[in-house]
């Protein structure tokens, strides 16, 4: 207990510096305002603000990035329950019942309840990342190469066969993933691989590149002309309509306690994370509720649960990538590409090494979370003007961003070219329902694949039982593979249980 409180007291104590206090209000900020705009999304805005992190300091940084990580759910649920249009995947759920609040003129109650539940999930769920992450890297410092290589496995297997669309496509863009990660110097040979005669793939692909193509401008460009304006109902959402009844608070409080519980749990699993977590919330409220007939038109229980879920999931989502270097999630794996990019191994050691950057990062969600919550209920009227800006002059403006920050890291127009060439494989995905997540947490998770692979067989003498004489890789590499069979045999199983279905009159 005394080493946590030491702990927090380093935390506090960097991440109070003017300088990282700033930028964890940028980060914030911008979070909320990706979140509010739909079709941009965290992946996209941390994609372009990934360039800034050459310039920062680690700590700095990384703040700014979970900043705009978990200040995204903050601002997803206003244009849910506004225009009925999410503007994160994970708020999609808002919309079920939070825009029937706001066409029944209780917008405002439904937005404050929203960031109340929103702030008490995450608090909750930062209380738990502070406890149980020094546990799992205490035990995970006993881990060698092999079960490294198991672990990473397991994340790549799951996040492919649990995400949504099928897990075969999700398997392919994995595989794809972890081949262009091996592009670039080999890091035991020094030989270069797979240049293709452009001495500016020496270093590998670029990780800001393939992130801003594939996220930046294939979102932009799938979203030109996709969303439909609706009115907005002014008066709904004045401070005056905002306070909400005693038996709103009294269905409220023990919902948004399952919420966070739930959203806990989901999001330190590899492949699941907030949009899940708030399904399965919101689900769990129907089936416990006593009228379920409720749900759906305008329930209060189905806005704060599946908000508090998707919080609680963005915090404790940075247990796993933080305490094993083991991102769950594609934005999780540019945290960790944020990290490596200035020369940080993320893992049980980052806690003992660098344990200013560890408990700073922390400790910023406090402040975060507290910068949210005083900022998201005043900002509500801006956040109302700003859905009515036109998108032919929102999105030409966030490609320009992207073209700027990608230029500004090197200078090199090769880079800006990569931006063109994945942004087009991008759109491509989109149109053939390829995941593109399941592809950018191969090319993160890849490189560290193949040197733990590597290193294990050289302790080994090139015997590929040391994968299953350690109790560890055993156990992990027996749970891979039953995913992968579930892969193979679920379509299977769901093919042959709708004619059964159909059948019956």
């Amino acid at each position: 207990m005394i080493e946590l409180f030491g702990n927090i007291a380093i935390g506090l104590e960097t991440a109070i510096t003017p300088v990282n206090l700033l930028y964890c209000f940028v980060g914030v900020f911008v979070g909320m305002l990706v979140g509010v705009l739909p079709g941009i999304g965290p992946l996209t805005a941390i994609s372009m603000l990934l360039p800034l992190t050459y310039h920062f300091d680690p700590t700095t940084a990384l703040i700014m990035l979970g900043g705009i990580w978990y200040g995204t759910a903050y601002g997803g649920s206003t244009a849910a329950i506004l225009l009925n249009i999410p503007g994160t995947t994970s708020s999609a759920v808002a919309c079920l019942d939070g825009y029937p609040m706001a066409q029944q003129g209780r917008g405002g109650v439904a937005l404050l309840m929203t960031t109340v539940a929103s702030f008490v999930g995450a608090s909750i769920a930062i209380v738990i990342l502070m406890g149980f992450a020094p546990v799992i890297a205490r035990y995970a410092l006993q881990f060698g190469s092999a079960d490294y290589f198991a672990l990473m496995v397991l994340g790549l297997v799951a996040a492919s066969a649990i995400s949504d669309g099928s897990a075969a496509k999700g398997l392919g863009m994995v595989v794809l993933g972890i081949v262009l990660g091996t592009f670039g110097m080999d890091i035991y040979s020094g030989q270069t691989r797979f240049n293709f005669g452009f001495l500016e793939l020496a270093n590998g692909i670029s990780l800001v590149g393939l992130a801003m193509g594939l996220f930046g401008v294939a979102e932009v460009v799938s979203s030109v002309g996709g969303s439909d304006r609706k009115p907005i109902d002014r008066s709904t959402v004045r401070f005056k309509a905002m306070k909400p009844t005693k038996e709103d608070l009294s269905r409220s409080w023990i919902p948004i306690l399952r919420g966070t519980g739930l959203g806990s749990f989901f999001g330190t699993l590899p492949g699941t994370g907030p949009s899940i977590a708030s399904f399965i919330s919101y689900a769990l409220e129907k089936r416990l509720a006593r009228e379920p007939a409720r749900f759906g038109k305008g329930a209060i229980e189905g806005v704060v649960a599946p908000e508090a879920a998707n919080n609680a999931a963005d915090q404790t989502a940075f247990i796993p990538t933080l305490a094993l270097g083991i991102p769950g999630s594609a934005t999780m794996a540019l945290m960790l590409g944020a990290l490596t990019i200035n020369g940080i191994s993320p893992g049980p050691s980052l806690m003992t090494q660098q344990p200013g950057l560890f408990w700073g990062l922390i400790m910023s969600f406090w402040i975060g979370n507290l910068m949210l919550l005083v900022l998201n209920i005043p900002m509500i009227g801006f956040w109302v003007r700003l859905l009515l800006v036109p998108y032919n002059l929102l999105f030409p403006a966030i490609l320009v961003f992207i073209c700027i920050g990608t230029y500004s890291i090197n200078s090199s127009s090769f880079d800006v070219m990569m931006i063109v060439a994945f942004g087009a494989l991008g759109c491509l995905m989109r149109w053939l329902a390829f995941p593109a997540a399941p592809l950018l947490l191969g090319f993160v998770l890849g490189p560290l694949m193949e040197e733990h692979f590597r290193r294990a067989m050289l302790l080994s003498r090139g015997d590929f039982a040391t994968f299953i004489d350690r109790p560890i890789s055993a156990t992990v590499m027996f749970i891979s593979a039953l995913l992968l069979v579930w892969t193979v045999v679920a379509p299977f199983i769901k093919k042959k249980s709708r004619p059964a279905m159909t059948g019956n009159p």
